[in-house]
């Protein structure tokens, strides 16, 4: 894993990929705390935090289009599967290359209250809860994007799907508030998704007959709990799909309160994320 790890930092540090990526955070950084906390008057960093967040709907698809999509595309990752390492190593040491990459500008933003302290009432403790939580969304939103670049070979269409992926999550919530809260309709959303799922589980495995198996148990699941208690069914996509929503939960960090349950969904997240990529990888290797 340190091989990976030391490869990937110095690819990232050697080019212009890492000093472009903490510029263009760094740059939003300065100027959301210029116009909220300099001009504005606002003694909330956290305030800066929440309107950045955008940015890694940008951000992320662009570092992580190309971190095993162009392996596949320039047949690199051959090389990968000839290593005496595991493909856990493999996938850990490039994440863990992106995270360090990404924690660089944070620990530089973090010196940013600090420094208004000495100019106004910040409260710290809000503050860097706040920044926790910016770091945690932007580790699960990296481990995201790294599955998604296992699945193509194509950078433009793993940068394309991980964007469309990061603006559905970021407007979950508004979504959420449009879906019918009707039995009926959580139990045809429940459908789609678990169309969804064996597609996903399709694509990982090649195996058709096993992703059909899947959707079938998860159709008569959900069928049979809606027969027998279908009045648990009620409200259920509508807040399911805020639980879910990385930025909702990160919302609720900027004001100060660290729940453990937000801390470990963001963990499990990241966990799934990296475990998927890497069963990802595990089956085109003995696919070669």
């Amino acid at each position: 894993m340190k091989a990976i790890l030391k490869h990937e930092l110095r690819t990232y540090f050697t080019g212009l990929t890492g000093y472009i990526f903490a510029a263009f955070l760094l740059l939003f950084a300065g100027i959301y705390t210029t116009g909220i906390c300099l001009s504005s008057g606002y003694a909330n960093f956290e305030y800066v935090l929440g309107n950045m967040s955008f940015t890694f709907m940008i951000i992320v698809p662009i570092l992580t289009m190309r971190v095993i999509s162009a392996e596949k595309k320039q047949k690199t990752d051959n090389l990968l599967y000839s290593l005496p390492l595991t493909m856990t190593d493999v996938v850990l040491g490039k994440y863990f290359a992106m995270l360090i990459l990404f924690a660089v500008p944070v620990v530089i933003i973090g010196t940013y209250p600090l420094i208004l302290r000495a100019y106004g009432n910040v409260n710290l403790r809000m503050s860097y809860a706040a920044l926790l939580g910016f770091f945690l969304l932007g580790a699960a939103l990296i481990s995201v994007g790294m599955f998604i670049s296992s699945l193509t070979e194509s950078q433009a269409a793993s940068a394309g799907i991980c964007f469309g992926v990061m603006l559905l999550n970021y407007f979950l919530v508004t979504i959420s508030r449009m879906v019918s809260a009707s039995a009926a309709s959580s139990v045809i959303a429940l459908v789609v998704a678990a169309a969804a799922l064996s597609a996903v589980f399709r694509v990982m495995t090649k195996n058709n007959s096993w992703s059909f198996t899947l959707f079938i148990v998860l159709l008569i699941v959900i069928l049979a709990t809606y027969v027998f208690a279908g009045e648990s069914f009620s409200g259920l996509v509508p807040s399911v799909m805020e639980k879910v929503s990385l930025f909702s939960r990160f919302d609720d960090m900027l004001d100060g309160v660290l729940d453990i349950g937000t801390l470990v969904f963001f963990v499990s997240v990241t966990a799934v994320f990296i475990c998927m990529t890497v069963r990802s990888l595990d089956k085109r290797r003995w696919a070669e």
